[in-house]
């Protein structure tokens, strides 16, 4: 029996949490996009990193059934895993900032603090 969407995400999340991808996020995308039912955002330190991970993570959902393409694993920079029902995307840090997908989908980059905190901080350490 197939896994469902979620069922898949539960699994994405675990391979990537094994692999020490950082900054996990899953955007739901029921609704507001017909490309997929959620899409995972992740990060890794370095091009191996991202690009070991984006290999795990593949071996894993072919163990299930599941048939995903990927796009940019030579590089290792931004590597596209698509699932189906569920998409993923593994950066390195400097890359997912510059392409900050979070804030098109109207999420926060839980790499990056709000701008409200910046300027508190900023502020405070002036004063300090």
């Amino acid at each position: 029996m197939p896994l469902d969407p979620a069922e898949v995400v539960e699994l994405v999340e675990s391979v990537l949490e094994d692999s020490k991808a950082e900054d996990v996020i899953v955007i739901g995308l029921a609704g507001k996009s017909s490309i997929a039912e959620y899409m995972v955002i992740a990060s890794g330190r370095s091009s191996r990193q991202v690009a070991s991970a984006a290999e795990h993570l593949v071996e894993k959902l072919k163990a299930v059934g599941l048939m995903p393409s990927v796009e940019g694993k030579a590089a290792g920079d931004w590597v596209l895993v698509d699932a189906g029902d569920v998409v993923v995307h593994l950066f390195r840090p400097e890359v997912r900032a510059f392409y900050n997908l979070e804030k098109m989908w109207g999420v926060a980059n839980p790499a990056r603090p709000p701008v409200a905190a910046d300027a508190a901080a900023s502020s405070a350490a002036y004063m300090a």
